[in-house]
C-alpha cells in the first residue's frame, strides 16, 4: 500500500478525540474507512487546552485504538483546530503582471495571493487559511481562475481565518508528543463544509452550524464562495451545566437528564409529564417535569441561535440563505432542535450526517463525525491537487507547527 493511498483525520475535541483512517482508491477515487479511534478528551476547555499532558494522553488513546483496528501505523495526520478565538477578515491583493506578453501565470496568482496575505494581525494572532474568492483582470471582475487569461493587473478578493498563536503552539506540542506530523491544521468549520455541504448548497448560500461540546463552528457560504466564519464560546456542555443548576444536581446526572429526556422545544412537551430522579441516581429524591427540563434546554439553545443570528447579521444575511442551515455536532441530537432551529433563525433547516464513504458506515452515521470525516475529504481533495500537479503553496502557521500545507488552489472551481 502506498502512503499517497492512506489518508488520516485527527479531530480534537472538547469531549471527544476522533481518528480516521481512510483508504482512497486510486482507481475509482472511492473513500473507505479501514480504522477509527475515539477517546475521552481530556485536558480540553471550550476547544482550547487547558491541559497539556491530559490532551496527550487523549490523543494517544485514540491514535492506538486507530492503528489497532486499521493495522496501519499513523504517523502524520490532518487536524482539526476549533478554538473560540478564531476570527476572519477580508483582504485584498493586486499585482502587476510579470510576463511581458502579459499572460497570466500560476506564479502570478501566488504573488497576489501573498500580497492579500500581508496584513496587520491582531496580536498573538497567525494566519491559518488564505481562501481566494474571486480574481480581477483589469477591469473584468469575478474570475475564478485567471491563469491563462491575459492583463496587466491582477487583483484578488480573499478571506483570511486567522487563529491565536498560543493555542495553535500547544495544540503542536499535543500532537507532537504524541508521535504525528501535521499534514494541515484546518479550522472545524471549513472540515465539516467538505463533509456536509455539496457544491448546489454553496452556490445557493448555506450555512453550517456545528453545536459540539464547548464550542459552536459557522461557516457561510454564497454563490460558491465563503463568505464568514466564526466559532462561538458556547456548546452542548453549557445545556448541561443549566440543567445540574436549575435541577440542583450533579453534572454527571444532569448529562443522563439531558441524553434521556431533553427535548429542545418546551412547547411540545406535556407539562404533566414527571420524571423520577431517584431510578437516574440513587442519591436523589426529587421529581421535576419534563417540561422544567425542554425550558432550560430551549433557553441555552435558543441564546446560541441568536448568537449564529448575530453573526449572520454582520453580512446581511438573517434569514437570507435559501438552502437554509446544516445542523452537526452532539448537542444537535436533542429531539425537536430542527424545528426550534427553524423557529429561531427563520430558515430552512436539517440534520447533516456524512456521505459518500464506505466502511464503518454504521458508526460514522453521526452529526457528531462530520468534522473528522471532513478532514478526510480536505485531505484527498489536497492530495488530488497534489498529484495533478496543481498549485499549491506552502505557508508557515508557526514555528512548531513548521510548514504547513495551505492550498490555494483548492478554493477554486
Amino acid at each position: 500500500m502506498n502512503k499517497d493511498d492512506v489518508i488520516v483525520g485527527l479531530d480534537i475535541g472538547s469531549n471527544k478525540v476522533r481518528v480516521l483512517v481512510a483508504k482512497i482508491n486510486n482507481e475509482t477515487e472511492d473513500v473507505q474507512i479501514v480504522g477509527m479511534g475515539e477517546s475521552q478528551s481530556l485536558g480540553m476547555r471550550r476547544g482550547t487546552i487547558i491541559d497539556v499532558e491530559e490532551t496527550t494522553t487523549s490523543i494517544s488513546n485514540a491514535l492506538e485504538k486507530a492503528e489497532r483496528t486499521s493495522g496501519i501505523p499513523i504517523e502524520h495526520a490532518f487536524v482539526s483546530f476549533s478554538g473560540s478565538n478564531v476570527i476572519a477578515q477580508p483582504s485584498e491583493g493586486v499585482i502587476a503582471v510579470g510576463r511581458a506578453d502579459n499572460e497570466i501565470s500560476e506564479e502570478d496568482v501566488s504573488r497576489v495571493i501573498e500580497a492579500a496575505s500581508a496584513i496587520s494581525l491582531p496580536a498573538n494572532y497567525e494566519i491559518l487559511h488564505v481562501i481566494p474568492k474571486s480574481f480581477t483582470v483589469d477591469n473584468q471582475e469575478g474570475v475564478k481562475d485567471p491563469v491563462g487569461m491575459n492583463g496587466i493587473r491582477l487583483k484578488v478578493e480573499t478571506l483570511i481565518i486567522e487563529g491565536s498563536t498560543t493555542n495553535i503552539k500547544n495544540l503542536s506540542k499535543c500532537i507532537s508528543r504524541s508521535g504525528l506530523e501535521i499534514d494541515d491544521l484546518v479550522t472545524s468549520p471549513l472540515a465539516i463544509s467538505y463533509s456536509l455541504l455539496n457544491k448546489k448548497q454553496k452556490d445557493l448560500g448555506i450555512a453550517s452550524v456545528d453545536i459540539g461540546s464547548g464550542t459552536t463552528g459557522l461557516i457561510v457560504f454564497e454563490e460558491g464562495d465563503i463568505i464568514h466564519t466564526s466559532i462561538l464560546p458556547i456548546g452542548s456542555e453549557h445545556i448541561t451545566n443549566d440543567l445540574a443548576i436549575g435541577l440542583r444536581t450533579s453534572i454527571e446526572t444532569a448529562e443522563k437528564v439531558k441524553l434521556e429526556y431533553g427535548y429542545a422545544r418546551a412547547s411540545d412537551v406535556n407539562k404533566k409529564d414527571k420524571i423520577d430522579l431517584s431510578k437516574i441516581d440513587s442519591k436523589e429524591n426529587q421529581i421535576v417535569t419534563k417540561k422544567h427540563i425542554s425550558e432550560i434546554i430551549e433557553a441555552r439553545l435558543s441564546e446560541i441561535f441568536s448568537m449564529v443570528n448575530r453573526e449572520l447579521k454582520k453580512i446581511g444575511k438573517v434569514g437570507k440563505l435559501p438552502a437554509g442551515i446544516i445542523l452537526s455536532g452532539g448537542g444537535v441530537k436533542l429531539p425537536g432542535i430542527v424545528d426550534l432551529a427553524k423557529q429561531d433563525l427563520k430558515l430552512p433547516a436539517q440534520i447533516g450526517f456524512p456521505e459518500n464513504i464506505k466502511g464503518v458506515i454504521e458508526r460514522l452515521d453521526d452529526p457528531t463525525y462530520a468534522t473528522v470525516v471532513g478532514l478526510i475529504f480536505w485531505g484527498k481533495s489536497h492530495t488530488d491537487k497534489q498529484k495533478t500537479g496543481m498549485r499549491m503553496q506552502i505557508s508557515s502557521v508557526s514555528d512548531t507547527v513548521g510548514k504547513i500545507r495551505g492550498w490555494f488552489k483548492n478554493f477554486l472551481p
